[in-house]
This record gives C-alpha cells, sequence and structure tokens, in this order.
C-alpha cells in the first residue's frame, strides 16, 4: 500500500485522527466524507479517463481537492480507513433501477466497502442514496438513518440488495475483489457511447439538510423532505454555484445539453 499523508486527507474532509479503528470513529469519517467530497463525473465530460491507483485518487482527491465517481470515491476511503488501521474489502457492486441494471452489459459498475470491526458493515461514500452511517451487514431489518429508512436484503444468490426507502438501489457481490478488477469500467464509463456516463456531467454532495446534486445544467436542492430544481442556464452563475456547492473552481463551463429535470 502508498504511504499517503494521513493528516493532509484527514484535513481535507475536516476530520479528526481516530483515537481507536471502532465503529463511532468509521460513522465520523463516513459522515465527513460525504459532506465534503463530491460525487462527481467532470472527468467523463473533459475525456480524462480516471484510474482508482492509489497515487492517482490520492492526488485527485486530497491534493487536487477533487471529486470523482464510486470507484474513485470508495477506492480512495478505503486508502484513508487502511491507512489508519481499519480493515476494508472491496466488493463488487450494480447500480440498479427498479431491479434492472442502470447500466446496460455493466459488472461491478459499482464499488463498495466491507469493513470488518466488532461485525461486518457496508460503507459507501460513492452514491447519492448512501447512508450517512455504515449499515450492519448482518441486520436483516430496518435501519434507520439522517438518509433514510435502509435495508439489507440477503439473495438466495449469496448476494446483497440495498434497499433506501423502499427502493432498491444496488446489490453487491460478497466476495473480495481487487482494486484492479474495476479499472476497465472506468475506461467504459468514460468513453463508451453506450454509456449514460460518457458527456454527462453528475454532481452530488450531502449537507446537513440534504444533499445537492447536478445533472448537466439542473441544479436540485433536497432539503427537508422536498425538492426543488432550477436550470443553470448563465455560465456565469453555473461556474459559481458550482464552485459554490463542489469546492470545485471551472474557468469555463462544459459543452453540456440543457434538460428540464432535476436529479
Amino acid at each position: 500500500m502508498t504511504d499517503i499523508d494521513v493528516d493532509a486527507y484527514l484535513a481535507r474532509i475536516g476530520a479528526v485522527r481516530p483515537e481507536k479503528t471502532d465503529y463511532e470513529a468509521l460513522c465520523h469519517l463516513q459522515e465527513r466524507h460525504l459532506m465534503t467530497v463530491p460525487f462527481e463525473t467532470l472527468s467523463f465530460v473533459e475525456r480524462e479517463i480516471p484510474s482508482m491507483t492509489e497515487e492517482f485518487v490520492f492526488d485527485k482527491i486530497v491534493r487536487r481537492r477533487r471529486g470523482g465517481g464510486c470507484g474513485e470515491l470508495n477506492s480512495a476511503f478505503a486508502l484513508l480507513l487502511k491507512s489508519l488501521g481499519f480493515r476494508v474489502v472491496p466488493l463488487g457492486g450494480r447500480v440498479l433501477h427498479n431491479g434492472h441494471s442502470a447500466f446496460r452489459g455493466v459488472h461491478n459498475g459499482h464499488l463498495v466497502l466491507r469493513v470488518e470491526l466488532d461485525q461486518s458493515y457496508l460503507v459507501d461514500v460513492g452514491f447519492r442514496w448512501a447512508s450517512r452511517r455504515p449499515l450492519k451487514i448482518a441486520e436483516r431489518g430496518m435501519q434507520k438513518d439522517e438518509h433514510g429508512e435502509y435495508q439489507l436484503v440477503h439473495t438466495p444468490q449469496g448476494d446483497i440488495e440495498m434497499v433506501h426507502d423502499g427502493v432498491l438501489r444496488w446489490r453487491a457481490e460478497t466476495h473480495p475483489r481487487d482494486l484492479e478488477d474495476f479499472e476497465p469500467l472506468m475506461w467504459y464509463f468514460a468513453t463508451s457511447p453506450d454509456a449514460s456516463s460518457a458527456g454527462q456531467l453528475w454532481a452530488s454532495i450531502v449537507t446537513e439538510t440534504g444533499r445537492v446534486s447536478l445533472f448537466n445544467r439542473v441544479l436540485t436542492r433536497h432539503r427537508d423532505g422536498g425538492k426543488e430544481s432550477r436550470e443553470l442556464t448563465d455560465d456565469a452563475e453555473f461556474i459559481a454555484e458550482f464552485e459554490k456547492w463542489f469546492g470545485i473552481t471551472l474557468t469555463e463551463v462544459p459543452d453540456l445539453p440543457r434538460a428540464s429535470q432535476g436529479v
């Protein structure tokens, strides 16, 4: 494992170095990551092919103060957790909409983490419907969280499905994966015309009252159980709002399709 500047990473997410590798520390780190490092696909718009190598994700998220896709965010968080002494196992999954894969033909299109403490927990800092706290894998009932109600369903095939507020969000395999297994997906999502992500700008960040999301030029604020959307048609306003919510400074607005829907 690459030696990283743990203090720089902790400063990036505004977290306190934990004294112990316990559940409370994991909760603190996960929440701080979700609230400071955005999910964002600016690389896909710029036709930059991301990587999940340790040096790449540390440089992008900590030094360049960017966000990334689920693979980048969760692999970076795994690097931080391992550097602090946590036992972390990457798991491959699929994002689902109404029970069907969100990305046609894509296996391991999502990455989640299993963290071993007093029991096994599922951790995800790279998904807009992610829980703010780790989810107990052995718990079959409802797990309440600031982001809603979660249930982990163990399938007959041995997978785990995550249901959030009654909606099936993703399915994950339970056997360990190497991060190298996900590298071809970075190329696919960035370049394939069949990938819905190619050329599209998605961004999302957790706030105290909900989250803020962007799909191309449509900004949506989710708070207090409701949401409001508006299209950022003015380039100066787009640049200002993008930096305000996602902490990323743009010199110009990417060539994005205009739309009339929120995310």
